[in-house]
């Protein structure tokens, strides 16, 4: 059952964020078996407003498996120190009962 990881973030340091933490995660995804369905700035709220002007992220996942491997391994832990040191997020998961 595919599984996504949806990301909003308040991201502090643009620049550094995608030199620190965005080239270098986008690598790792692909390594670990995820993919990108978007990646965008600017997201507008139609209801709440808890996210808006946030940047998204959406990943697909063959499975929660490949996604906690990810999320958990020892080469993704100083690429999220990075990101916390220069965001603040929200992560989601969810799997696809289909």
């Amino acid at each position: 059952m595919a599984a996504y990881m949806i990301v909003f973030a308040k991201i502090h340091d643009r620049d550094r964020f995608i030199k620190e933490y965005g080239m270098p995660t986008a690598q790792l995804i692909g390594q670990f078996g995820g993919e990108y369905v978007v990646r965008a700035p600017g997201v507008t709220t139609l209801e709440g407003g808890l996210f808006d002007g946030t940047s998204a992220v959406i990943s697909k996942w063959p499975d929660r498996a490949a996604l906690d491997a990810f999320y958990t391994s020892p080469e993704y832990a100083p690429l999220k120190a990075a990101r916390e040191a220069i965001s603040e997020v929200n992560i989601m998961v969810v799997e696809d009962p289909s």
